[in-house]
């Protein structure tokens, strides 16, 4: 573990996201000194300490990032989007703009670079949007670079889909419910992003303590509203005709998220179990907080 006052100077990337607003936290939180970068530098600015410096750069423009990997040892990126939006594709984020940070950071001489990816993220490079991140990877690795690829299990505030069908009175799964998932808090992951640094590991596939079939998360959502289950378990050959159909009719900006959803719904994605955060407990605070 990082001691609480290293004095390596770490730069994020993507503080302003869901993963890297836990990680910049975590930063202050143990007083580790390091820049956080940012399109939008005001969203950061309630983390400003002596320790921690606001920079505002797009990483998707490599200009604005001249220098800014200079004196730092480690990079962290959490940069990539889920939908294609703004008229920025996967391979424009997910991609080149974390190869603008790499660029930066070898000119540096950075020691190591972590990065963000997904869970089985080189068995599914066929979807959108992990072949743009997995041609990341690979660019990563013959870097020269210590680096570490943490692929993690989906985030709790992925987990919110189930939450929101039971809302609704019904929650809808394929098959028979019974593929297994341990989605991880982001507050956990962050812990362990900045654990990596001084770690030579180089890839980690990472999930949440517990490990649940789709039925056993559906039930949580139902629970946390005092609710009886109901759930809906459609056929798989209803998946795959969808998953077709979205190929076939729609643009990648509309069905990018949905081939990702689709493929990983079908089958099991464990992973090691770390953290303390519950799904459940997440569930009770989500549900309390929307009525």
């Amino acid at each position: 573990m990082i001691p609480k006052h290293n004095i390596k100077r770490i730069l994020l990337a993507g503080g302003t996201g869901y993963l890297g607003n836990y990680i910049a936290g975590e930063m202050k939180e143990r007083g580790l000194t390091g820049l956080l970068i940012a399109r939008s530098p005001e969203k950061l600015q309630h983390l400003e300490s002596s320790r921690l410096q606001i920079v505002k750069a797009e990483v998707t423009s490599a200009n604005t990032l001249t220098g800014i990997a200079n004196n730092v040892d480690t990079v962290i990126s959490t940069v990539g989007i889920t939908r294609q939006k703004d008229g920025l594709t996967y391979m424009d984020v997910d991609y080149r703009a974390n190869l603008n940070l790499l660029n930066e950071a070898k000119k540096a001489g950075v020691r190591k670079f972590i990065y963000v990816s997904a869970i089985n993220g080189n068995k599914h490079r066929n979807l959108k949007i992990l072949e743009a991140k997995e041609a990341f990877v690979d660019e990563l690795k013959k870097s020269g670079l210590e680096y570490t690829i943490v692929r993690p299990n989906g985030f709790f505030s992925d987990m919110k889909d189930f939450l929101d069908m039971a809302k609704k009175g019904k929650v809808y799964l394929f098959g028979n419910g019974e593929q297994l998932l341990n989605p991880i808090h982001g507050e956990d992951l962050a812990k362990l992003c900045l654990d990596l640094v001084d770690d030579d590991v180089k890839e980690i596939s990472v999930g949440g303590p517990d490990i649940l079939t789709h039925n056993e998360i559906a039930e949580l959502a139902f629970s946390a509203q005092g609710k009886v289950p109901s759930i809906l378990h459609l056929p798989d050959w209803i998946r795959r005709l969808t998953l077709w159909a979205v190929r076939k009719f729609t643009s990648i900006s509309t069905y990018g998220p949905l081939e990702f959803f689709l493929t990983l719904m079908a089958d099991d994605n464990v992973a090691m179990r770390y953290g303390k955060n519950k799904l459940q407990d997440f569930y009770l605070i989500e549900a309390r907080n929307s009525q």
